[in-house]
């Protein structure tokens, strides 16, 4: 089983559920109003007057099976629109309950 951490601006909201909805991923974690900046060129986002945009993120665990899928389908997301950001990070899960 795999973690997968999904970052990405509110306005790509429809799409990340979207994408999990076609992927048949049903559980998942969603987080409002998450303030950062991208790696490289990402502009940040506050809320505040000067950066007003804003990120949410999604948590998902997934079968391992299911992580290259949904990676692809980030990757094509972010490609779509570079400008908005969509990032995902993998994290092994050693145990559940």
């Amino acid at each position: 089983m795999k973690s997968v951490f999904i970052v990405y601006n509110q306005a790509n909201t429809e799409r990340v559920e979207y994408m999990l909805d076609m992927l048949e991923i049903r559980g998942f974690t969603f987080f409002e109003d998450v303030q950062g900046r991208g790696t490289n060129t990402g502009d940040p986002r506050r809320g505040t007057h000067a950066w007003p945009e804003m990120n949410s993120a999604t948590m998902c665990v997934v079968a391992d099976d299911k992580v290259t899928p949904l990676l692809e389908a980030i990757q094509k997301l972010d490609l779509r629109n570079p400008e908005v950001g969509v990032k995902a990070f993998v994290w092994n899960i050693e145990q559940m309950v």
